[in-house]
């Protein structure tokens, strides 16, 4: 699926450069700073997605899917014929998949090309086109039921696949196939250009076209496939933003949804330094390239059990709180969380070899002592099963000047590590509370309050009527024990009467919740309770405005976090 780049296999011989995929030889002694004051934004895990990562059945099991806390996929339309990287049958309709992965957590993308089942696409005609368009919208129209579609998005690396003899210019199709849709489907987003790289004078010509149109993306796409593509982010999307101003487009969305090379895609400290990029610059999605099999998330699991690259999303996974400033030191590159209501330091590294070290300022308020729990990820390879991550080192460490100074000794530069720092004492066992803001957000909007719960909360919940355009949210947790907890919501109700919102759990029966006037908007204090009955282990709980099989609830409520007790 992917032979237009077959160069880039070329850059495994690159990989001792120490330029583009990090070397065993690389120059040791840099440290990795946190600075657990310094928030960047609520936890998302924006890195955590895929192309074609998700199969029917149990390819992947959703106990694997669970722990990363996936944030988007790209799948093939319904009805897709795509036979990628060697495949005899279609697979992962997205249609297909939607209960799936909406258990998971995750969104989606539909790639309308794909319908086609030939890489590079073969184009037939505008009729044909058009006509699988018709299809492929009135399927999704009709699945009522499914809540998880977040773009279509019309075309893939255009700049490469499009026929432009047979079909006519790319910016022209654009506009004749974006204005198609929105006669079918008004609500769905669309999504692109979807260029293979990011281009500055194709950027600008595509942006001016769609603005002189009346056809702009909701959310912009490109891809970021090349070697050194995590050192170009930044550049790229400063570029972007520059172009937006310029045209006096209002900022759109970024999704980089397809990500590393395949010499890079299956190095655990590789996708460290990706987790951080987007991060840093304010990616809203970025999913890991199609480059082997479909259904492992990319790689992620290996005849269904975890690789070793699985857990270092896994440890991207368990970030909750508020994603927290990280200054890379030379190749040594990090991302890191903070979890202000258990007190969680969670620094996910990598990049560099031998010794070297991870400062964590901010953290008085941890205690004057504090844990440090040190464990890699190993490599082996997408071919190689790896049960668990290896434990290195657990210790104590003295908070000395607000912060402490963790050395990391004998790194190898292609593996991951996790870095943990709680308190000595008082740590929960398990997670009992869930912002809203870090939870699957659909059809509303996360914003910021200084008396919110590590300081966000989920607004505009607003939209009722169909799959479509309902609202709410969904809160995936981890609960150790089969039976009934006590829900704690936290709230907001401006609107002067009392507010409802639909519950549900594991795609159960529908109750109502209640949410009695309290003072302003944006200003949390107030709580209702409600009872869950939920399974060991993984759960998705809603609270909905508007879902499928809910009625829609009444008035207005926002959303600042659940506590399970």
């Amino acid at each position: 699926m992917r032979s237009r780049r077959k160069a880039l296999l070329l850059a495994a011989l690159l990989v001792t450069t120490g330029l583009a995929v990090p070397s065993p030889a690389a120059a040791a002694g840099n440290t990795l700073t946190v600075n657990v004051g310094t928030t960047v934004r609520p936890v998302t895990h924006v890195a955590s997605g895929g192309l074609y990562a998700v199969d029917t059945g149990s390819r992947p099991p959703l106990g694997q899917m669970y722990p990363l806390r996936l944030n988007h996929l790209t799948q093939p339309p319904p009805g897709g014929t795509q036979l990628g990287n060697g495949a005899t049958e279609p697979c992962c309709d997205g249609l297909e998949v939607a209960g799936k992965v909406t258990s998971a957590g995750a969104q989606q993308f539909y790639r309308m090309p794909d319908i086609y089942p030939n890489f590079p696409y073969r184009w037939v005609s505008w009729a044909d086109w058009e006509a699988k368009v018709r299809t492929m919208v009135q399927a999704r129209l009709n699945a009522t039921s499914a809540t998880n579609v977040d773009g279509w998005e019309l075309w893939n690396e255009p700049d490469w696949t499009w026929n432009t003899a047979a079909a006519g210019a790319f910016t022209a199709g654009w506009t004749r196939t974006h204005r198609l849709i929105r006669t079918l489907d008004t609500v769905t987003p669309i999504v692109g250009p979807s260029h293979s790289i990011y281009n500055h004078n194709g950027m600008v010509e595509f942006l001016t076209n769609a603005r002189d149109t009346a056809t702009l993306p909701d959310v912009i796409v490109w891809h970021e496939l090349d070697n050194d593509s995590y050192l170009n982010v930044a550049a790229h999307v400063a570029d972007y933003r520059a172009i937006e101003t310029s045209l006096g487009i209002s900022p759109r969305p970024i999704s980089i949804n397809e990500y590393a090379s395949p010499s890079q895609v299956d190095i655990p400290s590789v996708a460290v330094h990706y987790m951080a990029v987007f991060e840093r610059h304010g990616i809203r999605s970025a999913e890991r390239a199609y480059w082997y099999e479909a259904g492992t998330l990319n790689g992620l699991l290996n005849n269904n059990l975890p690789t070793s690259s699985y857990w270092t999303y896994k440890w991207y996974g368990d970030m909750a709180g508020n994603i927290v400033q990280t200054v890379p030191g030379s190749w040594l590159e990090g991302v890191a969380s903070y979890d202000s209501t258990r007190k969680i330091v969670n620094v996910v590294l990598g990049g560099d070899s031998g010794d070297n070290t991870v400062r964590v300022n901010g953290i008085s308020g941890l205690g004057s002592q504090v844990q440090v729990t040190l464990l890699r990820s190993g490599y082996g390879g997408r071919s190689t099963n790896q049960s668990a991550p290896i434990t290195v080192s657990s210790s104590v460490h003295t908070v000395s000047g607000g912060g402490i100074s963790v050395p990391v000794t004998g790194m190898h530069a292609w593996d991951s590590y996790q870095l943990l720092v709680t308190p000595t004492s008082g740590v929960p066992t398990w997670q009992q509370r869930y912002e809203a803001e870090n939870a699957t957000v659909v059809n509303a909007n996360r914003f910021t309050s200084t008396s919110a719960s590590n300081g966000g909360y989920v607004g505009q919940l607003d939209g009722t009527g169909n799959a479509r355009n309902a609202s709410f949210v969904d809160f995936l947790v981890n609960v150790p024990q089969a039976r009934a907890y006590t829900m704690n919501i936290r709230y907001a109700n401006a609107s002067g009467a009392t507010a409802t919102h639909g519950l549900a759990y594991n795609g159960g029966a529908w109750s109502t919740v209640s949410y009695p006037v309290t003072g302003t908007w944006g200003s949390f204090g107030a709580s209702v309770n409600a009872t869950v009955n939920l399974n060991a282990g993984w759960n998705t709980i809603r609270l909905a405005k508007g879902s499928p099989n809910f009625a829609g609830g009444t008035g207005y409520a926002e959303l600042d976090a659940i506590t399970l007790s």
